[in-house]
């Protein structure tokens, strides 16, 4: 494995670990702020809007800027929204601070995937892909239970000082590992729009939304389940977060292999299994050790979906894959926001805490016939390619991209 695809894990890390360190940090925000923890939960808000704004914006901005010069401004900017965070004099100041960080998430995502793909050879892509991700759901493990009571222990500031340190090491390892990767003279904002027309990218994009809708659904309102639905207490909440990122993790590590052997396949496979783990959750969750197996399917099955998703839409975008790959961070978070509202519709409605599953699981179907949709649309070549700085790699995944 390429050390560079190292760095490019370690910055995923701190970038996953701000991410969803707010949803428990949300108590101890809004006792020290004075305001509601609803109105607190506008800091998870914030961030989200930073990475759908941020990923085509940023990405456009920096399109001839070479990429690992990229990279390391996207975690600067990470790391000063994240000082901005520590020291907000108050909620206002705090919301922008969040919003600041949240806006190079997608698009450090969008150029570190095609630097990862470009880093191994042909065939291995998708586990390149995958081995940067990991760093995401490690900090699910790690990042976020540690991350969370450190705060709780001495302070929500005291999080967001040690995610910027992250940050700055996450520069340092960008700086010293990563390649030089020029952009070439023919790649341009231009190019990657046009790219970003492709259909197949575009319900690309929509099936992530839909499709990972359905996993943070019940994701969002986890914490609460755990206590409300499987009997657990309120000191249980860290152990079953970090199983769900333990499920992240296996799911990523199995992706990677799978996606490069067969894309669609992979896709429509872990669409599919997500819709039965959704659907069998409500049945299992009063069983508390059935709870807790279901918790790792539902992170590992549901993050499957990620990297084959990840590779197509930048198979699909051919030789500007930068934008289309961060627009696809954005669908994430538009799933994340979505999911999260509707579940949290069933429940006001009255359905139960388990509810959000079913919810889920009629989004991952929906995601699930687009998925399908567009591979019957599709009669291009079955090749996959990804092409940065001017050169073109090519796998054949005769079973995979068709």
């Amino acid at each position: 494995m390429p050390l560079a695809l190292l760095a490019l894990a370690v910055s995923a890390f701190g970038i996953g670990t701000t991410e969803f360190v707010m949803m428990g940090l949300l108590p101890n925000v809004a006792d020290d702020l004075g305001t509601s923890v609803p109105t607190a939960g506008y800091l998870v808000s914030a961030y989200a809007i930073g990475v759908v704004l941020g990923a085509p914006l940023l990405t456009a901005i920096g399109s001839r800027v070479p990429r690992k010069r990229m990279l390391l401004l996207l975690m600067a900017l990470f790391t000063i929204g994240n000082l901005a965070s520590a020291f907000a004099p108050d909620f206002g100041w705090l919301l922008a601070g969040r919003l600041l960080a949240g806006l190079p998430h997608g698009a450090f995502f969008g150029v570190g995937a095609v630097v990862a793909a470009r880093l191994v050879p042909d065939g291995r892509q998708a586990r390149a892909v995958a081995t940067m991700f990991l760093g995401l759901t490690v900090a699910n493990i790690v990042g976020v239970p540690a991350a969370t009571l450190l705060g709780q222990h001495l302070g929500w500031r005291a999080t967001f000082v040690v995610v910027s340190v992250i940050g700055l090491g996450a520069m340092a390892a960008l700086a010293r590992l990563v390649p030089q990767m020029p952009v070439d003279s023919h790649q341009g904002l231009g190019r990657e729009m046009k790219a970003m027309g492709n259909r197949q990218v575009l319900l690309g994009l929509l099936t992530a939304v839909l499709g990972f809708a359905g996993v943070f659904a019940v994701y969002s309102y986890l914490s609460a389940m755990t206590t409300e639905a499987m009997g657990f207490g309120e000191s249980s909440v860290t152990l079953v977060l970090a199983l769900f990122g333990i499920g992240m993790t296996l799911g990523a590590l199995a992706a990677g292999p799978l996606t490069d052997r067969a894309l669609r396949p992979t896709l429509y496979g872990s669409l599919a299994a997500l819709a039965v783990v959704l659907v069998v959750f409500p049945f299992t969750v009063h069983v508390q050790w059935a709870a807790l197996v279901m918790v790792v399917l539902l992170g590992g099955i549901g993050f499957m979906t990620t990297t084959p998703l990840q590779m197509l839409v930048m198979n699909k975008a051919k030789d500007a894959p930068t934008l289309a790959s961060a627009s696809n961070h954005s669908a994430f978070n538009l799933a994340n926001a979505g999911g999260a509202w509707l579940g949290g519709v069933a429940i006001a409605a009255g359905w139960g805490w388990t509810s959000p599953a079913l919810v889920g699981a009629v989004l991952a179907v929906a995601g699930l016939a687009v998925a399908a949709t567009a591979g019957l649309l599709d009669r291009t070549p079955a090749v996959s390619r990804v092409v940065a700085g001017g050169t073109a790699a090519h796998t054949k995944q005769e079973a995979g991209v068709r």
